[in-house]
């Protein structure tokens, strides 16, 4: 696994202020929104996008009445705004590649703002597909270690269709084609595994090794990328030094 996995892991594993906590929910609720304009409604049977963007929403612990405003929002049944996703690729310190996927409803609010973020930390926008072509899109799931060994996990896991399945910061790792992602979460809850999340991420083919200084600068730009309000996610190819990330992850508890 690559030290972009490491950085996403301690991303969803941090405690979050309230004023983090209202900023994840405000990009859950565009997920869900999407998902419904997306997916041909709001029933949950029919709406593969949405069930995952629901229980995305229930793994991150938001309220079940703001996720039922979300979905009626997109619905038309309470006023919303209309989304459109956009994919923003770019390099960061020392070569590294950077997807950054929004959901705005202003796309010159939304360019400016990364655009500007790029620049600040000696980055720079690229044309579309510059990095793309170095990642795959694939489900993820993230659950706490089980009385079952790590060579039992892979076997269960990999019975009901996963691709791999690793240690990352205390935390197993299981990665599989989006197609196969509820499935194998439904049969690990069924061995007793206690689900973390699970979402589907854009993960890289190969990585970059980046020296103390390239990093510390790294990880402040993919930080205030994720602080920008359009933007959902972010993904790296960066492979972070241990003692970075350690110091990172300090930072945020």
């Amino acid at each position: 696994m690559s030290g972009h996995s490491k950085w996403s892991t301690i991303k969803r594993q941090k405690a979050s202020t309230d004023a983090k906590r209202g900023q994840l929910f405000t990009k859950l609720s565009k997920e869900i929104m999407l998902a419904v304009q997306q997916g041909g409604g709001s029933n949950l049977d029919t709406n593969f996008k949405l069930r995952l963007s629901v229980q995305k929403a229930k793994d991150s612990n938001m309220p079940t009445d703001t996720i039922d405003n979300a979905i009626k929002r997109a619905s038309g049944n309470l006023d919303g705004e209309q989304l459109n996703e956009i994919i923003y690729e770019g390099y960061g310190p020392g070569g590294t590649a950077i997807l950054v996927q929004c959901l705005t409803s202003n796309k010159n609010r939304t360019a400016a703002a990364v655009r500007s973020t790029f620049n600040k930390f000696s980055g720079n926008l690229g044309e579309n597909g510059c990095v793309s072509w170095n990642f795959e899109h694939k489900g993820i799931i993230t659950t706490t270690h089980s009385e079952k060994d790590l060579d039992e996990t892979a076997l269960i896991a990999i019975d009901c269709g996963a691709d791999d399945v690793t240690i990352v910061d205390g935390m197993l790792e299981i990665l599989s084609n989006p197609e196969n992602l509820e499935n194998i979460r439904d049969s690990l809850e069924k061995e007793s595994f206690q689900i973390q999340s699970s979402e589907e991420s854009m993960i890289p083919k190969s990585t970059i090794s980046l020296n103390e200084n390239t990093a510390e600068t790294t990880l402040k730009l993919l930080d205030e990328l994720e602080e920008i309000q359009d933007v959902q996610k972010v993904h790296s190819n960066a492979d972070f030094p241990d003692n970075i990330l350690a110091t990172y992850k300090n930072s945020q508890e």
